[in-house]
């Protein structure tokens, strides 16, 4: 299948490492330039060095996600490096942990901040800037399970977070759709990333019990569907969350 995504320019946030580098990678390999951010400069900068070794151009950015300036101030920068954006994937989000009764007001908020509304300002200048080039888009956002599961291990302000995603997707996808933009989304289970390496280690067989396929993700699984979504075969699909979680949610 020809994705036709050859020449497209694309941001990913929250590139440098796990699902965000491999989607950056996997579009890389289907010929998209990239700009790609993360919060530290080094660690997008190395997905950036290996996206270029696949013959794209590839711009890295650093941006504090909790920050409103300069998640906008990013955005900036990342059009003046693409010239236009096709592809925005809102990868970008923190996973704080602490029960309801001891969660800190500072906790939910920089959870907010970063997982909900750096995600809203990314979409909303890439909106912006494609309705006054008269130019369509595609927008993909980055969920959670959580979103429709809610959180039993201490994430309620993940969970909520996540669940703004998700209406905001679908509001989104609503008001853009008509105009040429899609808005679309990934709800991912447990992912084989660095944050639950060592989890999975000291627990053998834990996550895999609660997956119906039987294994963790790969970052490279998740990807190849969020490439596929932000490709032309995927015209047709807007305010949808495709679930990637294995099953365990079965929305």
């Amino acid at each position: 299948m020809d994705l036709k995504l050859k020449g497209k320019n694309a941001i990913v946030t929250g590139a440098s490492r796990g699902v965000g580098r491999a989607v950056a990678l996997g579009l890389a390999r289907e010929g998209v330039n990239l700009v790609v951010t993360a919060g530290h400069l080094e660690g997008a900068e190395k997905t950036a060095a290996a996206a270029r070794a696949l013959g794209v151009q590839a711009t890295a950015l650093a941006a504090d996600f909790a920050d409103p300036a300069q998640v906008t101030a990013m955005m900036q920068k990342a059009e003046a490096a693409l010239g236009k954006m096709d592809i925005l994937i809102n990868d970008a989000g923190i996973f704080l942990q602490g029960w309801c009764q001891d969660i800190s007001l500072e906790d939910w908020q920089r959870t907010m901040n970063v997982n909900l509304t750096a995600s809203f300002l990314t979409s909303q200048y890439f909106a912006k800037a494609n309705l006054d080039a008269g130019r369509g888009g595609k927008i993909i956002n980055v969920n959670s399970q959580a979103a429709f599961h809610g959180s039993t291990t201490g994430h309620v302000h993940y969970a909520a977070s996540k669940a703004g995603m998700a209406a905001m997707t679908i509001s989104m996808a609503r008001e853009l759709s008509p105009k040429g933009i899609t808005v679309n989304a990934v709800a991912l289970g447990i992912v084989e990333t660095d944050m639950i390496a060592k989890s999975m280690a000291e627990h053998p067989g834990y996550y895999e019990s609660r997956i119906p396929i039987g294994h963790v993700a790969k970052p490279e699984e998740v990807a190849d569907v969020i490439v596929f979504l932000a490709s032309s075969p995927a015209d047709y699909m807007t305010g949808a969350t495709v679930d990637l979680t294995g099953g365990m949610l079965m929305r």
